[in-house]
């Protein structure tokens, strides 16, 4: 009877620890799946400013233009 009682707290104690390991596993996946999206949210951003860099790039050049043919007009 004695052997009855200790298999199940055994077999709880062995469940309680797979589902611990379980928990902190998914929890370091997390972790490494959370890193590289924050890696690609702060990439989008600085692409949106580079292409906002480009475009202020080539309004200035363009009014540049304007201004040097002014200049050879008069």
């Amino acid at each position: 009877m004695e052997d009855l009682k200790r298999i199940p707290v055994a077999l709880i104690v062995a469940l309680t620890v797979q589902t611990i390991g379980g928990l902190v596993w998914a929890g370091g996946a997390a972790a490494r799946i959370a890193t590289p999206e924050d890696r690609v949210t702060e990439q989008r951003l600085v692409a949106e400013r580079l292409a906002r860099l480009e475009e202020q790039s080539l309004a200035t050049r363009s009014a540049l233009d304007r201004i040097e043919r002014r200049l050879e007009e008069k």
